[in-house]
């Protein structure tokens, strides 16, 4: 399996069991929680980390736990997973950054390590982020990290953003 990236101001690593409270400390104020609702206990914590260990071992990647690389210190997750966007299987960036570590440009500089990954190691012809119409915060991101964007409905009948980056128009870092 290829290594997660590296950025200048973070270490980007396969989740692991016992990251459960840190993850959970993402998620852990109602503006989070309103996108996220099933954070709020372990239990859900337990399930985001299972689900991409699943991943790790089924696609060769996931999302990673984001530590800030001055004190190591689990502040977020990043990385490219498999979603459905309209019916179509789509690679996706997603990104969460704790509370107190939002507002740094942290979340945009592992994005873009990420969406390099997944076009090193995959043939895919675009690569997106999904951001809920409201999520400002998500959108924000996404629109400085891609060059389009298209509307969906997903599969429980809600609006979507798909921002994307088509290979072609990839300009690494």
């Amino acid at each position: 399996m290829t290594p997660p990236p590296a950025t200048p101001r973070l270490i980007l690593r396969e989740m692991k069991r016992g990251d459960e409270a840190a993850i959970l400390s993402i998620f852990a104020d109602d503006y989070a929680r309103r996108f996220y609702p099933e954070m709020t206990d372990e239990a859900g914590a337990t399930e985001w980390i299972e689900r991409n260990l699943a991943r790790y071992r089924q696609d060769g990647f996931g999302l990673w736990a984001m530590l800030d690389r001055s004190s190591g210190t689990l502040i977020g997750d990043c990385g490219v997973t498999w979603q459905d966007v309209g019916g179509l299987r789509a690679l996706e960036i997603g990104y969460h950054v704790a509370p107190a570590w939002r507002g740094r440009g942290l979340a945009l500089e592992a994005a873009r390590a990420a969406m390099a990954f997944g076009f090193k190691v995959t043939d895919e012809a675009e690569i997106g982020s999904i951001v809920a119409p409201d999520n400002t915060s998500s959108a924000s991101v996404a629109r400085r990290l891609h060059r389009d964007v298209r509307t969906y409905v997903n599969a429980r009948g809600l609006s979507r953003y798909f921002f994307f980056t088509r290979r072609e128009e990839h300009q690494p870092d």
